[in-house]
């Protein structure tokens, strides 16, 4: 199943993003993706991505990161709402046997 996720790139303290596109067993830092279609930088929020190329992947059956779908949402490509990309667990539950002072 072919990913177009985020790949970190640029130096330590000064992170910069390439949205690929890859197969999903790749992880993220192997280097092989099928095709660059875009870039994020951190320091200054600049976004640059392939319109054309992203709607081709999706359409051809290529599935968006959550985090890929937010910028995508975000620039206006994708349509739909931003999803939640925070943890999903759940918060521990308090137990009533706790030790009183």
């Amino acid at each position: 199943m072919l990913k177009i996720r985020l790949q970190r790139i640029g130096r330590k303290n000064e992170a910069a993003f390439r949205l690929v596109v890859t197969d999903s067993k790749n992880g993220p830092q192997s280097g092989k993706f099928l095709e660059i279609l875009g870039s994020y930088t951190l320091k200054n929020d600049a976004v640059t991505l392939k319109k054309e190329r992203i709607t081709h992947w999706i359409a051809n059956g290529a599935q968006v990161s959550d985090t890929a779908h937010n910028m995508l949402v975000k620039q206006g490509i994708v349509e739909g709402r931003a999803k939640n990309v925070l943890s999903k667990k759940s918060p521990t539950p308090k137990r009533k046997d706790a030790k009183k002072k």
